[in-house]
C-alpha cells in the first residue's frame, strides 16, 4: 500500500508533514513546529505518531517535539548539531536511513541553511522531505553555511529522480516565484508555474509538493551555473 502524505498548518507560513503507512500503521511527522497542529492533524484520521524526523535544528522546526514525545511516546530522529535539538533518540547524517514501516528513507547532509541540515528522500516512493534548504523556486537563508554549500546542495538534490516529489518547510512559493521572475527573465517555464502559483494561492490552496523536474525547470538557484552567480541570486533575492 502506498504511503500517505498530508500537512497541517503552522506559525504563520509552516508547513507540517505528516506521513502514514497504512500497512505499519505507523505515523512520521516531519519538522513539527508545533505539537497542538499534528496531534490535531493525526487524531482527526485516526493515525498514531510513532516518529517524528527533524531536517535541522531551528525551533520552528523542532518546537513540537517535546510535547509531541510526551504525549505519543514516539521516537525522534535527527541530525547532529551540537546538541541544539535536545529531544532526539537518533542522530543520522548521509548515507544512514530511517525507515516507515518497509519504506527507507536515505539521509543526504545538505547543510547551507544550518550546518548539519539534513534531507530525507524515499527512493520507493519518490519523495523528500528538504526543510529549509529546497524550497519550491526558492532555497533557504544561507544563516550557518555558505553559498558553495548551497550550490553543493541543490547539485545533490538536482541529481534525485526528477519525479520525486519534494515537501518542503514554508509557503513561499508565490514571493520566491516573484524573484525567480526577475533572476530569470526569458525563462517562459516560471511565467506559466506562476499563473499556476497565484491561482492557488488565490483560493487558499498549498502550492507543494514540488518536484525536482519542476525546480529544474523554474528554480533560479539549482539553475545557477556557479558558486558566484549562486552567491548573488542568494543577495538579490534578500534585498528582493
Amino acid at each position: 500500500m502506498a504511503l500517505e502524505v498530508a500537512w497541517a498548518p503552522a506559525l504563520r507560513d509552516n508547513y507540517i508533514w505528516l506521513l502514514h503507512d497504512p500497512e505499519s500503521e505507523e505515523t512520521v511527522v516531519v519538522d513539527p513546529s508545533e505539537a497542538a497542529p499534528a496531534l490535531a492533524a493525526t487524531e482527526a484520521r485516526g493515525w498514531t505518531i510513532t516518529q517524528v524526523w527533524n531536517t535541522h535544528w531551528h525551533p520552528d522546526h523542532t518546537g513540537g517535539n517535546a510535547a509531541i514525545k510526551a504525549a505519543t511516546g514516539c521516537a525522534i530522529t535527527g541530525p547532529a548539531e551540537s546538541g541544539r535539538i535536545p529531544t532526539l533518540d537518533r542522530v543520522v547524517g548521509e548515507g544512514e536511513a530511517a525507515a516507515i514501516g518497509g519504506y527507507e528513507a536515505r539521509v543526504l547532509d545538505i547543510p547551507a541553511h544550518t550546518s548539519g541540515h539534513i534531507a530525507f528522500h524515499l527512493p520507493e516512493a519518490a519523495m523528500a522531505f528538504t526543510g529549509d534548504t529546497l524550497f519550491a523556486m526558492g532555497c533557504g537563508r544561507l544563516f550557518e553555511g555558505s553559498a558553495a554549500d548551497m550550490f553543493a546542495a541543490m547539485r545533490k538534490l538536482e541529481a534525485l529522480p526528477p519525479e520525486t516529489r519534494v515537501y518542503c518547510g514554508h509557503e513561499y512559493t508565490q514571493a520566491n516565484g516573484r524573484y525567480a521572475l526577475v533572476a530569470d527573465p526569458e525563462n517562459q517555464a516560471i511565467v506559466e508555474r506562476m499563473r499556476e502559483v497565484d491561482a492557488l494561492r488565490e483560493r487558499g490552496e498549498a502550492t507543494l509538493p514540488t518536484t525536482i523536474a519542476l525546480e529544474r525547470a523554474t528554480n533560479p538557484f539549482m539553475r545557477a551555473a556557479s558558486v558566484e552567480e549562486l552567491a548573488a541570486r542568494r543577495a538579490a533575492k534578500d534585498a528582493f
